[in-house]
């Protein structure tokens, strides 16, 4: 049977990451995941179940993260759906006339290959994709 896509995590910008995490640690009770960079972020991933939580805060005045909340406040910035073949996805979604912010996979938080499309193709949310 082949795999289907699935939610692989949800990005949400916050403007520190000591705050936004004691919601996560004191209410829900998780543990977060050792922060990592990537894009001029720190990350760090929470579980929830076969998803994650990534909170993103920009460490770099120009990186996108801190281009969305100057632009939007914090809040969710993306939604990253895992598939079986992201070569193949983007493909499929070139072709579909999707818009690309990635025309090539690169290696993202946790040494993923990931991709994203732009929200102005795709109903104003801003997709990740990866394997």
């Amino acid at each position: 049977m082949a795999e289907f896509p699935r939610i692989a995590h949800i990005g949400i910008a916050v403007t520190s990451l000591d705050e936004a995490l004691s919601f996560y640690r004191d209410v829900l009770g998780l543990q977060p995941h050792p922060a990592e960079a990537a894009d001029g972020a720190t990350i760090v991933s929470l579980p929830f179940g076969d998803a994650e939580v990534e909170l993103l805060e920009p460490k770099e005045p120009g990186s996108p993260i801190a281009r969305f909340i100057e632009r939007r406040g914090p809040g969710i910035h993306h939604v990253c759906y895992r598939v079986p073949d992201l070569d193949a996805a983007l493909v499929l979604a070139r072709e579909a006339g999707y818009r690309l912010v990635d025309q090539t996979p690169r290696t993202g938080a946790g040494g993923c290959r990931i991709a994203f499309l732009h929200p102005k193709s795709t109903a104003g949310v801003l997709i990740e994709l990866t394997e």
